[in-house]
């Protein structure tokens, strides 16, 4: 490895991590705000972090290398590791009495935008805490959006390059275009964030509850400021909204990019997007009829929750609005089926996503094909386009190491002595970014504080997997990476 991309990543790390320190200064306000003797915790954290990033951005700053993958790969992991290690600073040092081990899940968790907590006790949380929380989520949803959009196509990893965001048209002026959906995006996010928290309040949220569960929703991530989560609010409209910006957020940023930035109305083809809403409405209206049959609810009711459970499992969010793991056997398998499948390339979800299922399903026909007709030309398509080699190794890389992980990952959970169940679910929940697992302990009612250190060590490298794609960490634990 070249020294100078080294010290470069590691500069761009700590400029990052200075701007991340600045953010703690908002919890410290709402903290004064509120009374709460917290934000001296998050003033020592923001000087303490913010000094310690200026000092290493100052040692380190150099000449920019030229950017080439390597650099890239190092510069993506850099950034989301030094980010959960400030993050965890002032959740360690607050009156939560966390462990480290406990305040970094608690970092990686809300940055990643898994929602999976340790904190028991939300209704009576330090209001910064739940600021800090909901606003590591709002960040993190921002990088995964910038990493997806600009940065993981590049590095060929994770994503159909979101048709490369018009790349035929930008050959010439490439940072310009660049800037304008840098603007764009940003001005999206801020924009369904700002509408989600004003729908929130006139549906009876109050300001500190809409704006958090706000940022949550449009970064898909899930930490609420109830322990109830959304159950606490016991309004079926609410349950709407929510399900409407959560199936939002869960579309490909790209698209509403396109139709910004050059009026491409015809994005919303992306086949992703139908084959997404296709099975969050087979899913949630096959539970609200189970929900009517079998358990007798009402089915207005059964409807709102369903599609909001199921839209929240799928988009990896991670709200509740009850406990589904009560709802019956069916339900519990459900919504670990849909903990796999995820949302839209190119949206803050997480999960293996619709793309990869379209690209995975057509291979397969095509094989089958090819059975029966060995001489004929069968082309594996998404959509109008054709798949190429690459992309379709990508994906089965994807998925095989998805699944390997996961396994991989259960074993070592019951290794440490928890049931096999509880095991598979909170591996395979915390690599698709979902949150609740399907279990009592984990599920919508629970938490991951009876988990010790060294599982939730394991836990947060699984979410940082995940949230990376998978093989972005993968590669630069590989001896060759590191070679000159």
């Amino acid at each position: 490895m070249n020294a100078t991309i080294f010290r470069s990543a590691i500069n761009i790390a700590a400029i990052s991590g200075a701007y991340l320190s600045l953010a703690m200064l908002i919890p410290a306000f709402i903290d004064v705000y509120y009374g709460h003797p917290d934000w001296e915790v998050f003033l020592l954290s923001a000087f303490f972090t913010g000094g310690l990033s200026l000092a290493t951005a100052v040692a380190t700053r150099a000449g920019p290398p030229p950017f080439n993958k390597r650099m890239g790969f190092l510069v993506v992991n850099l950034l989301w590791l030094s980010a959960t290690f400030i993050g965890a600073i002032p959740l360690w040092l607050s009156s939560l009495k966390l462990t480290f081990a406990q305040a970094y899940f608690e970092s990686v968790s809300a940055i990643s935008t898994t929602g999976s907590t340790v904190i028991v006790g939300l209704d009576h949380a330090p209001p910064g805490i739940l600021m800090w929380r909901s606003l590591l989520h709002w960040l993190g949803g921002i990088g995964i959006l910038a990493l997806g959009l600009f940065i993981m196509p590049y590095l060929r990893v994770g994503g159909m390059s979101f048709f490369k965001l018009e790349s035929s048209d930008t050959a010439d002026k490439p940072f310009a275009r660049i800037a304008s959906y840098t603007r764009a995006f940003l001005a999206i996010y801020v924009s369904i964030t700002l509408i989600c928290a004003i729908t929130y309040a006139a549906l009876g949220m109050n300001r500190f509850d809409a704006l958090n569960n706000a940022m949550s929703t449009v970064a898909t991530g899930g930490l609420s400021t109830h322990d109830a989560s959304f159950g606490y609010f016991k309004s079926l409209p609410l349950l709407w909204a929510a399900t409407f910006f959560m199936t939002l957020s869960s579309l490909p940023f790209s698209v509403l990019i396109l139709i910004v930035v050059r009026g491409r109305v015809d994005a919303w083809r992306d086949p992703q997007i139908r084959v997404f809403l296709g099975y969050l409405a087979l899913f949630s209206i096959a539970a609200s009829v189970f929900q009517r049959l079998q358990n007798g609810v009402d089915f207005h009711e059964a409807l709102a929750h369903s599609f909001f459970t199921v839209s929240s499992i799928l988009s990896t969010t991670g709200f509740a609005s009850d406990d589904y793991t009560q709802w019956g056997h069916f339900i519990v398998a459900l919504a670990f089926v849909a903990t796999f499948m995820g949302g839209c390339s190119g949206s803050t979800a997480g999960g293996i996503k619709a793309y990869r299922l379209i690209i995975l399903f057509n291979f397969i026909r095509t094989g089958l094909y090819r059975l029966i007709y060995p001489d004929g030309i069968h082309a594996v398509r998404y959509g109008p386009m054709t798949v190429d080699a690459d992309l379709q190794r990508n994906v089965f890389l994807f998925f095989i190491t998805f699944v390997a992980i996961s396994a991989i990952g259960a074993i070592l959970l019951a290794l440490m002595g928890y049931d096999v169940l509880t095991a598979i679910s909170a591996a395979a929940t915390s690599l698709s970014n979902v949150g609740p697992g399907v279990t009592q302990a984990i599920g919508p009612a629970g938490t991951f504080a009876g988990f010790h250190d060294a599982a939730l060590y394991l836990l947060s490298f699984l979410m940082l997997l995940g949230r990376l794609e998978i093989l972005t960490v993968l590669v630069i634990l590989t001896p060759l990476f590191w070679k000159h």
